[in-house]
């Protein structure tokens, strides 16, 4: 486990899959996920190179099927650690043969954690390494503690988006993206967290207004959560857990009987030799 940190803030990060493990204020209060097994283990895995499920568990690229799980396979391998320092530290995974028999590009993924005050940025930086375009998505999924350790009771916590949000959201069909089409929980700029909201999994907004959030309770320190590079967001839990997951896409799982080559994929990115695309998220503990 890398540790850094603030006299504000402090963050472990495991190199495997470059996950955020724990975020702590002074303290010591933790503001991230128990990990409890009987809900869900993760805790802020990284997701690449696709976002989500594929339908059939595979994609086709130049006629060929690869097989990929949900979310890709970077939240499964292990990170070079590539710096260190008191306040930062920078991971680096790169494409092998397992990776290049399931996603055949020679890529970099980048991931560097720098925490300044009470703030934690994440930024992630893909690079296309190899001769011909490289098709993909990425996700950040940090799961926050729900209820936050500041004394506000779990049903008293919200999500207040930068902006309001009317348009409908995703319906879901399986772990596939069905029609936009369902009547939005947010009213007005907020959406008041409650567990029947999870009933059919995530929250999916294909193209929100915001590109900020705040996350907590009306009393006591609250989560500001920025993405400016990321065009899609997602809320989850599982009803009853002890977290809540504010999760900035670049990408969505596969639209429901989407049957086309990646390059047709909503959402994914086509990255052209050498070029290189960074995508960040900032949490400050406000």
């Amino acid at each position: 486990m890398i540790e850094i940190g603030s006299a504000a803030l402090s963050a472990t990060i495991n190199p495997l899959g470059a996950e955020l493990t724990r975020l702590r204020d002074a303290q010591g209060n933790e503001l991230m996920s128990d990990g409890d097994p009987a809900f869900w283990a993760g805790r802020a895995p990284l997701l690449f190179p696709i976002v989500g499920a594929l339908d059939g568990d595979s994609y086709r690229l130049d006629g060929r099927d690869y097989p990929l799980p949900s979310h890709g396979f970077a939240r499964r391998k292990e990170f070079a650690l590539v710096d260190h320092a008191p306040d930062r530290a920078w991971f680096r995974l790169s494409d092998d043969d397992a990776t290049r028999a399931v996603y055949p590009f020679a890529f970099a993924l980048d991931a560097e954690f720098v925490i300044a005050g009470s703030t934690l940025t994440m930024t992630v930086t893909l690079v296309n390494r190899g001769d011909r375009a490289m098709p993909a998505s990425f996700g950040f999924h940090p799961a926050f503690a729900w209820p936050l350790p500041y004394g506000g009771a779990r049903k008293d916590h919200r999500i207040v988006f930068e902006h309001e949000e009317p348009q409908p959201i995703a319906r879901l069909e399986g772990k596939l993206i069905g029609p936009v089409d369902r009547e939005t929980p947010v009213e007005g700029d907020t959406l008041w967290l409650r567990d029947d909201l999870f009933e059919q999994d995530a929250l999916v907004w294909t193209a929100p207004e915001s590109r900020s959030l705040r996350y907590g309770a009306p009393e006591g320190p609250q989560l500001e959560i920025g993405f400016p590079d990321m065009p899609t967001l997602a809320v989850w839990t599982k009803p009853g857990a002890r977290f809540i997951c504010i999760e900035p896409w670049q990408g969505h799982a596969d639209p429901a009987g989407f049957a086309g080559e990646i390059w047709g994929k909503p959402g994914m990115l086509r990255l052209e030799p050498g070029e290189r695309r960074a995508f960040a998220m900032a949490v400050t503990l406000a």
